[in-house]
């Protein structure tokens, strides 16, 4: 699975998901009722959560997984949302009929114009006031080179959830793996010579000797030294995030024989590292991308 938002879009959602956690923050920690304009403010800002959960429902699940992530992830959210603003209105109704709430502002007469409406007007309008809040935002991003529909992009430009929309690039590449390698298997079998499928994140794919390798040398590195995978994986997904947005060219057979051929000189240096460090490195390979029960089976083999 690929990240749930888009690396260069997600600031923004990420910003608006710290907004609603300090409003309901706020919400929590307060003893009485505030002024007209903090009072929306907070509402506003828990309508957003309430509003971004259920986004986040529909995009975090997947027909894959039963939806599990939200149903024991979002919902609760939600229902906490949900009991948050129900109380809230409790209690202002409650406090606006014991006491005199009003404001010496324009700007303060109007939110409490909107605080004391009825809930099936009110909720609505707070939903409406959301708009521009995101717009503001938008703005602000923009300032530092997001474009205008980054927010959105959030979701859509991302693989394999709700809201995605670049599925189709990983039609021949799984996302999130040894992209180059993955790419150089997709060449005509003369040239790279596949020699069994393997499994990963649950799917089918082409493996060469080339990509088993990799893997494993990957695999090494973790065991070694995890901090130095950690910024090395880091660095290289973002490799196949580039290959991901211009899928297109990779695709063809042509291009996959010459990357599985320029990669040939770093799967010999892989190779050389694997036999000097590990005891069993073809054991080490022979395990890359199989099921757990048959990893176990290679590794037990003494």
């Amino acid at each position: 699975m690929s990240a749930i938002f888009s690396p260069t879009h997600r600031p923004g959602i990420y910003i608006l998901i710290f907004a609603c956690i300090l409003a309901f923050i706020a919400n929590m920690i307060r003893t009485e009722i505030l002024p007209p304009i903090p009072e929306l403010i907070i509402n506003v800002f828990l309508i957003l959560g309430l509003g971004l959960n259920i986004l986040f429902f529909f995009h975090f699940g997947t027909t894959e997984d039963g939806y599990i992530f939200p149903l024991i992830g979002n919902i609760p959210i939600i229902l906490i949302f949900l009991m948050t603003l129900y109380t809230n209105q409790k209690n202002l109704s409650n406090y606006i009929s014991e006491n005199k709430y009003s404001s010496d502002t324009t700007f303060g007469r109007l939110c409490l114009g909107i605080l004391k409406l009825k809930p099936i007007t009110k909720y609505p309008l707070l939903l409406l006031l959301t708009v521009p809040i995101m717009l503001l935002l938008t703005l602000f991003l923009m300032l530092f080179g997001q474009k205008p529909d980054t927010l959105i992009r959030a979701f859509t430009d991302t693989y394999k959830h709700g809201f995605s929309q670049l599925d189709y690039q990983c039609d021949n590449v799984r996302c999130g793996g040894h992209f180059l390698c993955s790419v150089g298997a997709n060449g005509h079998q003369k040239i790279v010579k596949p020699i069994r499928y393997g499994i990963r994140n649950g799917a089918k794919i082409i493996c060469t000797r080339q990509l088993l390798i990799s893997n494993a040398f990957e695999e090494l590195v973790e065991e070694y030294f995890p901090r130095g995978h950690h910024q090395i994986r880091k660095t290289y997904n973002k490799v196949g995030d580039a290959i991901h947005r211009h899928y297109h060219p990779f695709n063809n057979k042509y291009l996959a024989d010459a990357i599985y051929i320029v990669m040939k000189p770093l799967e010999l240096f892989f190779l050389i590292i694997l036999y000097s460090v590990d005891k069993k490195p073809e054991n080490r390979i022979a395990r890359q991308y199989i099921s757990r029960r048959e990893r176990k089976m290679i590794s037990s083999n003494k």
